[in-house]
């Protein structure tokens, strides 16, 4: 898969350093990845969900280290891109209010 901007991963790292480490490892098995479904990404990511968000589009959610950040994604399966949208702590997300700007 191709991940789009990768540098906003090396922003959220900066400013979430503890999940440095995570956001790494992350960005190596999305790039590493043949994911031409949910289904496939879900053997590598086991933890990953589907959301449905306000605009009616589907993104992807990743739990990274040990469930305390959320990453939420754009997987496009049928283009293998990937595009990383938040980084949210455990907190923030469980607010909901990131489905309203998607």
């Amino acid at each position: 898969m191709r991940l789009i901007k990768p540098s906003t991963l090396r922003q959220w790292a900066r400013r979430h350093a503890d999940a440095e480490t995570a956001l790494a490892v992350w960005q190596a098995l999305i790039e590493a990845g043949d994911f031409p479904h949910f289904t496939a990404l879900r053997r590598v990511f086991p933890a990953a969900d589907q959301v449905t968000v306000e605009s009616g589009r589907t993104v992807t959610v990743f739990n990274l280290r040990g469930n305390r950040y959320r990453l939420v994604a754009a997987v496009h399966y049928n283009r293998s891109l990937v595009y990383a949208l938040r980084f949210l702590t455990h907190a923030d997300y469980s607010k909901d209010r990131w489905k309203d700007d998607l």
